[in-house]
């Protein structure tokens, strides 16, 4: 792990009772951080596409009694694949993610759906290669990439999260 999600997530400006839909969660590093700070009459929602991640990471959640984490077996590329209602989620969260994204308009449509209309988009993703610790060069996309992919999807940038030495963070908003 080379960024402290406890760090991270302070910075989000998360409450209790929001919604936080975790896209491509992996093995769920964020889930506690995000879920204690919705609290329990919030919602953390743990997207991802690998079934046998999704498992692990439920069982990290009972393990700590987190109540208010559900897991969500989606495909985030694909329109109506992340099985989330419309409108449903105050933040949506992509952590080491972003750079794997195959399909990124099929990505942009379905956190534009998921996204209430004031919502936010928190984006964690690799600086550089790091030889080798990251994604290749190939892979990577810059902060500025970043922020023209979303700016050009209807998201404003409102800020900045430190991210730590390998990561770069950028907070987005929804446009209506």
């Amino acid at each position: 792990m080379f960024s402290d999600p406890q760090q991270i997530v302070n910075q989000l400006g998360l409450v209790s009772g929001m919604s936080i839909a975790d896209i491509g969660t992996g093995s769920g590093e964020y889930i506690a951080p995000l879920a204690r700070a919705v609290g329990s009459e919030g919602k953390v929602y743990a997207v991802d596409v690998q079934k046998d991640l999704l498992e692990r990471v439920k069982n990290r959640a009972d393990e700590e009694g987190l109540t208010n984490v559900e897991v969500v077996w989606a495909n985030a590329e694909k329109q109506g694949g992340v099985k989330i209602r419309d409108n449903a989620v105050s933040a949506v969260f992509l952590a080491n993610v972003f750079f794997q994204i195959e399909d990124r308009e099929g990505m942009f449509q379905e956190i534009r759906r998921i996204l209430k209309s004031d919502g936010r988009v928190f984006l964690v993703d690799w600086k550089e290669s790091f030889g080798g610790l990251g994604p290749s060069d190939g892979e990577l996309i810059s902060e500025n990439d970043a922020e023209k992919m979303f700016t050009e999807h209807q998201f404003t940038r409102v800020g900045s999260i430190q991210a730590g030495e390998y990561h770069y963070g950028i907070m987005f908003e929804k446009s209506v």
